[in-house]
């Protein structure tokens, strides 16, 4: 589906350095690679991403998820994911990478958690 969009908007989070990137669209093998340049920018020591927006994530999606922790961790930077649906959430679970990030149901729960 080379149609397919996806919408990345970065607001400000509760507490000081945190960005949230909310997500609208599929993650998908066509929309990765804005995805992919909208967390390379962030330069806050703390990034959540709000998928409540996203119906579908495929394995490209997956795999650009797991580059995202990759780099943020090198960079000794916090990620989070909030507000999964169970779509997305049974793919991080099948596929055994859900155990590698910080899940919270909400936005507001991530933002609490993260320093």
């Amino acid at each position: 589906m080379p149609n397919e969009k996806m919408q990345i908007v970065a607001t400000v989070g509760m507490r000081h350095r945190q960005k949230i990137l909310a997500l609208n669209g599929p993650l998908t093998i066509h929309t990765i690679f804005n995805f992919q340049t909208a967390v390379r920018e962030q330069s806050t020591t703390a990034v959540i991403i709000d998928f409540s927006g996203v119906p579908f994530m495929d394995s490209a999606g997956l795999g650009a998820l797991v580059g995202a922790r990759v780099t943020l961790e090198k960079a000794n930077r916090q990620l989070a994911l909030a507000a999964l649906n169970a779509h997305v959430k049974a793919l991080l679970d099948v596929s055994k990478v859900g155990q590698f990030f910080r899940i919270f149901s909400t936005i507001k729960e991530a933002e609490t958690a993260l320093a």
